[in-house]
């Protein structure tokens, strides 16, 4: 934000330079008839108003961000922070205003006289051109700005993005319980924390370095700690190749969006666990949440790595585990909208509809939907919703558990 806010000032030095040097080559005549005269006053009236303008939008962003905390869940207000509408508006308003200021300032010295002032009264003319253009897009975006559904859609394009850099597809059924040979050398991080991005680049040098294959144990979303590997290798290393896998590691105190889908879809999860609390009670927005995170989990479905993004050919890394996917956002859905017919259905034809995608996933996704079917006869008041609920898993599932196609 200061960088765009910086180059109005930039532009403003470079606008007031221009007038004192090259003030000379216009007639006077023009000057008068384009009535440069009156670049005091506007540059006074765009100080004044340009800083009140600053205030009330980062007053509005800050509303938004406060809403979001408490209304929606706090994970997802580093996505509002990120808006680049939000930080050109407000850049934008702050440069205007430094760029008047600048202009009075230039103005006060008396160093050109009206033949001068016909390149700044110019410039603030576009500048107050650029001001209008921007100011409109700012109204049209905080109609929305922080509203539930624009959160959602935040996420959901978050967490898209993070699937689409995913290094291989995700993995399907039990969980891999590979262990790590007696062997091997085992790489542990001092740090505890969050894995927010693993340079693969690094790590592969150090594998072709040493001729054997290193294989990750943690990806980011992972937590670790000294008791964690890291990764393994069945060679000897030195301290500093060690230092240089560690290095690879980013650790963060917080989780991020960037690398790590699993937080995306617990993200999601969050937004319809509260608006499915009892002091909310909005299970249309829980609809929507499974709705968005079905598409996030189709794309994960779909996902082929380009071979840009694959990993070095010394590099074994982990997929995620799609049954991991599935509980981060479904399993709270599930826990909360039990005892909401419309939220039963709707996760029950979610699942549905991924195995549709990637019958590799019928596991997984028949044991998340017996989950929630087991959770909505329980929760359910009615026998009619228990039995229509039934009847739709046994539709979609089978006496075998194969979703109907």
């Amino acid at each position: 934000m200061w960088f765009r806010a910086g180059l109005f000032c930039v532009f403003a030095v470079l606008l007031a330079l221009a007038s004192a040097f090259l003030g000379h080559t216009i007639s006077y005549d023009f000057a008068a008839k384009v009535g440069s005269k009156s670049v005091d006053g506007i540059l006074n009236l765009l100080a004044s108003s340009m800083l009140a303008v600053t205030t009330f939008s980062l007053t509005a962003m800050v509303q938004a961000y406060a809403g979001a905390t408490s209304s929606i869940t706090p994970r997802a207000v580093q996505l509002l922070i990120d808006d680049s509408t939000s930080q050109n508006a407000l850049a934008t308003f702050l440069g205007s205003f430094l760029f008047a200021i600048v202009g009075i300032i230039a103005l006060s010295t008396g160093i050109y006289g009206n033949t001068g002032r016909v390149i700044l009264y110019a410039g603030t003319i576009l500048v107050i051109l650029f001001i209008v253009v921007t100011f409109l897009r700012w109204i049209q975006h905080i109609a929305r700005f922080g509203r539930v559904s624009d959160t959602i859609d935040r996420v959901e394009r978050a967490a898209t993005d993070a699937v689409r850099m995913m290094m291989q597809p995700p993995r399907f059924g039990a969980e891999d319980n590979a262990s790590v040979p007696s062997d091997a050398h085992v790489v542990h991080h001092e740090k505890i924390g969050r894995i927010t991005h693993v340079d693969l680049a690094q790590i592969g040098e150090v594998a072709d370095a040493i001729g054997a294959d290193i294989h990750l144990v943690s990806i980011p979303g992972h937590l670790v700690d000294p008791a964690k590997p890291l990764a393994w290798v069945r060679a000897t290393i030195d301290d500093d190749q060690a230092c240089l896998i560690r290095d690879a590691f980013t650790i963060e105190h917080h989780r991020t969006f960037d690398h790590d889908p699993r937080f995306g879809l617990v993200v999601l999860g969050e937004i319809a666990a509260r608006a499915l609390s009892p002091a909310v009670n909005d299970p249309g927005t829980a609809i929507a949440v499974v709705e968005a995170a079905t598409r996030v989990l189709a794309a994960a479905l779909r996902h082929r790595p380009d071979e840009e993004r694959s990993p070095p050919a010394r590099v074994t890394v982990p997929p995620f585990a799609f049954s991991d996917m599935l509980e981060d956002v479904f399993r709270p859905i599930a826990r909360d909208g039990a005892g909401t017919i419309e939220v039963g259905l709707r996760l029950q034809k979610a699942l549905a509809a991924l195995v549709v995608i990637d019958d590799r996933s019928t596991i997984d996704c028949r044991n998340e939907a017996q989950d929630a079917v087991d959770r909505g006869r329980t929760r359910l008041s009615s026998d009619r919703d228990i039995a229509e609920l039934s009847r739709l898993h046994h539709t979609l599932w089978g006496n075998h558990g194969v979703a109907a196609s």
